[in-house]
């Protein structure tokens, strides 16, 4: 069945450009040009993916709010902003607002096609995971691969897509460092190093928020990140 993706913009030329080029990859798409009208479409039926822009219409923080909501509807829907503000603010709001991947406008669309593309082999992969990888403990972590769930010290961990296969990526090999290019190879994404950075850095806060002792997943400088065992 084709994948269904959402694209929220304001600008009609940007958004019908994008719609087209994804459909001829044979994905269905529907299209909205504000934040009210892509939570009513949303509170009908979630999409497979969301392209969000910022600024929407009359809202200049609009795809922020979007953001918020989705995520808080569903953990696991993967978020791409793709906008024409750079700003490191802008890129660190909207990871912390949950989004999976943020984007500037002048990525070309085969690369677009291509990021999309590797955020559905990774939710076919958590569809069907490898039977013997269903179950993963690590000290006081205990990953369950057939539920998607995360816990730490018998406290669940709300991950996203993205920070689940990162932190899956790290534990699967205790001690071995797993460098930008591995982390996004082995975790099936397609994402910059700052946003590398900043998905350890939230992954991180969200564990610590459980367990201020928290100091399991490593930075190596220069090299990567790795996940410690207790001695």
């Amino acid at each position: 069945m084709a994948k269904n993706i959402a694209i929220v913009e304001d600008e009609p030329a940007i958004r019908e450009n994008y719609a087209a080029s994804l459909r001829k990859q044979g994905y269905k798409v529907e299209m909205y040009a504000n934040r009210q009208d892509a939570m009513q479409g949303f509170a009908r039926r979630l999409p497979d993916l969301v392209l969000l822009d910022i600024g929407l219409e009359n809202e200049v923080d609009g795809g922020f709010e979007v953001c918020r909501a989705v995520r808080a509807i569903s953990t696991t829907l993967p978020i791409i902003f793709l906008t024409a503000r750079d700003s490191d603010l802008d890129i660190i709001s909207g990871l912390r607002l949950g989004a999976d991947d943020y984007l500037t406008k002048d990525i070309s669309i085969p690369n677009l096609c291509a990021r999309i593309a590797a955020f559905f082999r990774r939710l076919e992969l958590l569809n069907h995971p490898p039977q013997e990888e269903t179950l993963i403990k690590r000290d006081g972590l205990t990953m369950d691969m057939n539920r998607f769930s995360v816990h730490w010290k018998n406290q669940a961990v709300d991950l996203t897509l993205t920070e689940f296969w990162m932190v899956h990526t790290l534990v699967l090999h205790p001690g071995h460092v797993k460098n930008r290019d591995q982390l996004m190879q082995e975790a099936k994404i397609v994402v910059d190093d700052a946003t590398i950075t900043s998905h350890i850095k939230r992954i991180r806060k969200k564990f610590q928020a459980l367990d201020g002792s928290f100091d399991h997943i490593d930075t190596v400088y220069g090299m990567g990140y790795r996940w410690v065992e207790n001695q």
